[in-house]
């Protein structure tokens, strides 16, 4: 618990207004309680928050990182939004926004071609330890760039197997 006693003007209450409701809450013997708790800020600062206690602590996370190509796929969702939104008119604006080329940007955005099952694979592919990522998006292009999705999902069995 935290008692802060006003009987003092503090630095924020040097205004004439500021220094009547001071000199007044002296008079008055005024005094504010409140639970507070500490958290760590950023670069180890501590900062005072108010309530009972901190919020609990988040779940751990899992070990590795998560494969370029889910992240890929999972922008590639996210921008094709942005299109359907009207937010960005055309990839040669989500090209200069993103800071990348026109073609770099068609490359990711092709992953959305894949069949959903696909695309569902990519986004939950496991964590990667160390090394490089088993599939890689230029191992994808040849996939993306087939129309039928059984002939796309016959070439990513065939991915998988390699």
């Amino acid at each position: 618990m935290l008692r802060l006693d006003r009987s003092r003007p503090t630095v924020a209450d040097r205004s004439p207004q500021g220094r009547e409701a001071a000199t007044g809450a002296a008079q008055r013997g005024l005094t504010v309680e409140c639970k507070v708790h500490f958290e760590m800020g950023r670069k180890t600062r501590k900062k005072i928050e108010v309530g009972d206690a901190a919020p609990a602590l988040e779940a751990p996370v899992e070990p590795g990182r998560v494969p370029r190509v889910s992240r890929l796929m999972a922008l590639a969702i996210r921008l094709e939004r942005l299109l359907a939104e009207g937010v960005a008119r055309d990839y040669a604006d989500l090209a200069r926004l993103g800071g990348v080329t026109r073609a770099r940007l068609t490359q990711i955005m092709n992953l959305t071609l894949l069949a959903p099952d696909i695309q569902e694979s990519l986004l939950f592919l496991p964590r990667t330890l160390r090394g490089r990522d088993p599939i890689q998006e230029p191992h994808l292009r040849p996939i993306t760039l087939m129309p039928d999705w059984r002939k796309q999902r016959k070439l990513w069995r065939e991915l998988g197997r390699s």
